[in-house]
């Protein structure tokens, strides 16, 4: 989960002088750490002590695993501990909901049309906001809805080269988001992202399509699903000369879009032409607006998933979990989880 070889773990822990051979042992179960050690190990690799001597009662494997690719720039060893990541959060998650008897009604979405081009993207989009009585709203928060309707939506302690993946953990669908992307400037990336990954979850494309062919159409998808053919029609006018910024931004501050993906959707429906298209990212680069936090405006949402840490302080509210049992399902220490404890009734 650290990203670390035995040898790069062995020199982290500087001072307390383990070789690579002796935490070889410990791996296989030949030999076993003192408590020196042991504390050292934790505070290395950012656990507690406890975590050693936990065993989750049903083990996680993560199934089908796609990532947001031809974006995504991390090494092998970076996967790995993303994806070891993933499943330890996953297996408390499941873990506690089976301490509480949680048995919620899901409403996935899937698509049966093969999905062969952009046309077919928005098709299905539209399919996605019928089957969840959307309407042409904007969404206030895409990650909020995704847990609503039964996704496991996670958050992952991740370099920034990672945007999110999609997995299945016994045929029920994950999305994993990028935990470091929570600023204002990425929230508008995090819900394309999240929608990006549903997309791998609810769409089938042909068999002899390459995969940057399927990325761009689950781009297509998620584009569609943020901002409705309908209302971009109606908001951005085929047939106009100029945009402004001003105007853009306040589209993006009501959709949740970036300003670059309203003008990919306005290509793709027919609202501006390739030319008009290649204009606007020249200016776009010119002005910076590309690099991370420069495009201009902000989408009011939060986008975080909430309903693990829900689930924590119901188990402390029906007293099935002690402190610290909650603590160990949240992730966090026992003082931090008691801050948060203020018990109104």
């Amino acid at each position: 989960m650290a990203g670390l070889s035995l040898q790069a773990l062995s020199d982290k822990l500087g001072e307390a002088k383990v070789s690579k051979q002796a935490l070889h042992k410990y791996e296989q179960g030949k030999m076993k750490p003192d408590s020196t050690v042991m504390i050292a190990l934790a505070n290395t690799l950012g656990v507690s002590v406890d975590y050693f001597y936990s065993e989750p009662k049903a083990k996680v494997e993560l199934e089908q695993v796609e990532y947001r690719k031809y974006v995504t720039k991390v090494s092998k060893s970076q996967k790995d501990a993303i994806e070891e990541r993933a499943k330890s959060i996953l297996e408390r998650y499941f873990e506690l909901e089976d301490l509480l008897g949680i048995e919620e009604k899901s409403d996935y979405f899937t698509y049966k049309e093969i999905i062969r081009n952009a046309n077919q993207a928005d098709e299905a989009a539209k399919a996605l906001r019928e089957q969840w009585d959307l309407g042409y709203d904007p969404i206030p928060d895409v990650v909020e809805m995704l847990e609503d309707k039964g996704y496991k939506v996670i958050e992952v302690d991740a370099p920034q080269g990672f945007d999110g993946l999609k997995a299945s953990v016994n045929g029920e669908p994950v999305i994993a988001l990028n935990k470091n992307k929570s600023a204002d400037f990425d929230i508008v990336r995090k819900r394309f992202t999240a929608l990006h990954e549903l997309a791998h979850h609810a769409l089938s494309f042909p068999e002899d399509m390459k995969e940057k062919e399927q990325e761009k159409l689950c781009h297509a998808f998620a584009s569609a699903v943020l901002y409705p053919e309908e209302m971009a029609g109606k908001e951005l006018h085929k047939g106009r000369f100029h945009f402004y910024e001003r105007e853009l931004i306040l589209l993006k501050e009501r959709w949740g879009i970036s300003i670059s993906a309203i003008f990919s959707r306005a290509r793709q429906l027919g609202i501006i032409n390739d030319y008009v298209y290649r204009k606007f990212n020249i200016g776009f680069r010119q002005r910076g607006y590309h690099l991370p936090g420069k495009e201009p405006g902000r989408f009011p949402s939060k986008e975080i998933p909430t309903r693990m840490e829900r689930l924590v302080f119901l188990g402390l509210a029906k007293e099935v979990l002690t402190i610290n049992e909650a603590a160990h399902f949240a992730g966090i220490s026992s003082w931090k989880l008691r801050e948060q404890m203020n018990q109104l009734v």
